[in-house]
This record gives C-alpha cells, sequence and structure tokens, in this order.
C-alpha cells in the first residue's frame, strides 16, 4: 500500500491528512490558514500542516511517497508556482509553493488548483468512481471547477484554463472579481443567493432575525417562504444554465456538485435537474447525470494525495 500527504488550503482552514492509495484516510487534522495576514503565515502554516502529517506517519511506521497540495488560485506546474487568482488569501500571488515546502519537509511536492484536487477525490474515492469523464463544481463564496478528460484533470494550455465560475453568462452583467462581467459565480455562487435573498427582503421590507447564511435559505424554502423559494428558483435557473453549456461542451458522465449548499437535501439536486434539463441540448446530455458530492470536506485532502499517487506512476511509466 502507497500513502501520501494531502494538504487542502482554504481561507479559512487548512484540511490536511495522509491517505492510502485505496482512498483511506488514516490521520486527519484541521488548523486555521490565517489567510488574512498574508503568505507568509500561510506558507508556515502550510508548513506546519506537513510536518504533523509526517509526524503522525512516522508514528505509524508509514512513508508517504510525497505531499499534494490544492491550493486556490491559477497554478504554473511546470514552474510550480501560484500565479494569482486567489481572491480569499491576501497577496497570494507568485508563489513559489512547491519549492517553499519541499525545503522545508524533504518530501516532492505537487501542487495543483484545489477546486481541481477536490473533483479527483471525487472521481477516485467519491461520487464519479469508475468514471473517466467528469465535470465538478463546488458552490461556495464562489464557484470553482474541474474538468477530468478520459480519466486525466484537464487544464487547458500551460494549466492556465477551466476557471468554470468564470463562464460569462451575460454581457452586461454584474461586476465580477475576476474584473469581468456577468460570470456564473455572481449569479449562482452562494453568496450571490444570499445577495438576492437579501435583495428581495429590502425590497419587501422583511427584517429577520438571523444571519443570512445558504443554511437559512435552504430552510426556509422548505417551509415555502415565499422570498426563499423565489431566490433559489432564479440560483437552480443560473446554475442549471452553466452547467447546461458545459455540458453542451464536454457531455461527461457525471456532473458533481459540491459545497455546503449541495448537502441541503436530494431536492436541491432534483430542482437543478430540472433547470439543467430545460437548457441543454438533450443529445449531448443523454450519458450525464447531475449528482452531489460524497467525499464533503475529505475531498481536498483524498484529492490532493491522489495527485501525488498519479505523478509517481507517471514518472515510473
Amino acid at each position: 500500500m502507497n500513502y501520501a500527504v494531502g494538504i487542502d488550503l482554504g481561507g479559512t482552514f487548512i484540511k490536511f491528512g495522509v491517505a492510502s492509495s485505496n482512498g483511506d484516510l488514516i490521520y486527519e487534522d484541521t488548523i486555521s490558514s490565517q489567510a488574512e495576514t498574508g503568505p507568509d503565515k500561510v506558507i508556515e502554516n502550510i508548513v506546519r500542516a506537513t510536518i504533523m502529517s509526517l509526524g503522525r506517519a512516522t508514528e505509524l511506521n508509514i512513508c508517504p511517497l510525497g505531499i499534494g497540495v490544492g491550493t486556490p488560485g491559477i497554478i504554473d506546474r511546470a514552474n510550480r508556482i501560484v500565479l494569482g487568482g486567489a481572491d480569499n488569501i491576501n497577496g497570494w500571488t507568485q508563489i513559489h509553493l512547491a519549492d517553499l515546502i519541499e525545503k522545508k519537509c524533504q518530501l516532492p511536492v505537487w501542487i495543483n488548483n484545489d477546486a481541481n484536487m477536490m473533483g479527483l477525490g471525487e472521481q477516485a474515492f467519491g461520487a464519479a468512481k469508475n468514471c473517466s469523464d467528469v465535470l465538478f463544481l463546488t458552490i461556495g463564496t464562489g464557484i470553482g471547477g474541474a474538468i477530468i478528460i478520459d480519466g486525466k484533470l484537464f487544464g487547458g494550455y500551460d494549466n492556465r484554463g477551466t476557471e468554470l465560475g468564470h463562464i460569462p453568462l451575460f454581457s452586461d452583467g454584474l461586476p465580477c472579481s475576476c474584473g469581468g462581467t456577468g460570470c456564473l459565480e455572481v449569479y449562482a455562487s452562494t453568496n450571490a443567493l444570499i445577495r438576492q435573498f437579501e435583495n428581495r427582503c429590502k425590497l419587501s421590507d422583511v427584517h429577520l432575525e438571523n444571519e443570512i447564511s445558504g443554511r437559512l435559505i435552504t430552510k426556509l424554502y422548505k417551509e415555502k417562504y415565499i422570498l426563499a423559494v423565489e431566490s433559489l428558483n432564479d440560483h437552480w435557473r443560473f446554475l442549471g444554465r452553466g452547467i447546461a453549456g458545459l455540458v453542451n461542451i464536454f457531455s461527461p458522465q457525471k456532473v458533481i456538485v459540491g459545497g455546503g449548499i449541495s448537502e441541503s437535501g436530494v431536492f436541491y439536486i432534483e430542482k437543478l435537474n430540472e433547470e439543467f434539463q430545460k437548457q441543454v441540448m438533450p443529445d449531448c446530455a443523454v450519458n450525464t447525470k447531475i449528482c452531489a458530492a460524497k467525499l464533503g470536506n475529505r475531498a481536498g485532502i483524498l484529492g490532493a494525495a491522489q495527485f501525488v499517487f498519479i505523478q509517481k506512476n507517471n514518472r515510473n511509466s
């Protein structure tokens, strides 16, 4: 059995652990990323998480093959640099992340975008296991995504693509953090859902005591609260439209939808599928099924470890 360290970097937490090549997490933990303090502290925390994982591996008499890191942003895989594009980590640009970790931990390091790692985890061990062609979308503050074609992560030329949250839905739409306008994540992320619901509350002169969140809106939807129903219907319409465009291009076996809101109940995927079916070309979607992610917070860790196994196999073949 082979083992690897998997690191999943987020704007709030670093999730990490040691995983086997069959998808068992033999150790996992979480620490704060302290992303608001800047890159030096974030890197220090990633190294700390890695050392904790390696220490546990030593206690279990395990020798990991390497370290996989999923990080927000666009990754120059050839030079192993985070180029930028991470809105949730201050100053996270031009970071020679793999080199910095290798110097501290003395093991080979491979990095990739965090959504790519999550998608890889779901394809290897989760909702898309045994599928060769998969789209993965994680719905949260923004929208991240991954594309797997013929069993391999697709990143576009020089790994600069698969920014699925930045499909431009509307030419004259709302401004997006990427610099464009009308992007999918501006209309279909959890943050967008909250904004739409808050706007409806303001227009209706409604004041709720609870903090507005995706969880609250889905709860109110189940209670048939009209403003929540209208907001979620818009959410599904926008997200279904974006997914339909992707399926018309890639025609995958599965579209895996992750993020906290996708765990709100079976109804979420059912309603999303209804809107998707209205927009997609039927012949393109004949083999496609929309599913909720299965691995939850573990997807990024397992995907990062799987990325190590893939890179090692590629080196040895």
